[in-house]
């Protein structure tokens, strides 16, 4: 009898956050090491006239590369992809980025759900979710969806975030595989990373 094929690694991580978003951001991406392995996709609800401010700021703190996504762009590792102003990010099957100016999802443009569903659909298991900080309920279908896909959901503890609404909706899906501190999330993706390469 043969054995199974062993389960793939994961292939990205999506974060996704609202109101207090920037200092959370902060915290995890200037606290991930140097070559850490996997490519990540934010969205941060903004406004619709923001500047691409905040990929140029990380991208002045960070040892990762961090930039605004273009359309059609190949996602790469130790990058870090921000969605623009006022456009939803999506994850192809193909492993690239596609921009849309569809209609608002809770309220958002861009939107947590639209990330995390297109890539929960694109990756399957391979996917690793992370809802941060924030006032709506964007992302908690997302979180179902990717948890259902067989992906790894992280939900930070809405009891310490900024603002507790948006964590405090995906983990009441049932669907948060680990609830954490937002100081802790870092070191967490960390640990998945450096495992993977090593297995």
């Amino acid at each position: 009898m043969n054995k199974a094929s062993p389960k793939p690694g994961f292939k990205a991580v999506v974060i996704g956050t609202s109101a207090g978003g920037l200092k959370a951001l902060k915290t995890i991406i200037l606290n991930l090491p140097h070559g850490f392995c996997l490519p990540i996709l934010i969205v941060q609800h903004m406004s619709a006239r923001s500047d691409g401010f905040m990929a140029h700021y990380f991208n002045q703190l960070s040892h990762l590369n961090v930039k605004e996504a273009d359309p059609g762009e190949p996602i790469r590792p130790n990058h870090v992809y921000i969605a623009p102003a006022n456009y939803h990010m999506l994850v192809e099957k193909n492993f690239t980025i596609s921009l849309t100016v569809s209609e608002k999802v809770s309220f958002a443009r861009p939107s947590v759900d639209v990330l995390f569903e297109s890539a929960a659909y694109a990756l399957k298991d391979q996917l690793i979710g992370v809802l941060l900080t924030g006032a709506n309920n964007d992302g908690a279908k997302g979180i179902e969806t990717i948890h259902q896909a067989g992906g790894l959901t992280v939900v930070q503890n809405p009891a310490t975030a900024e603002v507790g609404i948006m964590p405090a909706a995906a983990i009441e899906t049932g669907c948060a595989d680990k609830i954490l501190e937002l100081e802790e999330i870092a070191g967490f993706l960390a640990e998945v990373c450096k495992n993977q390469q090593h297995k």
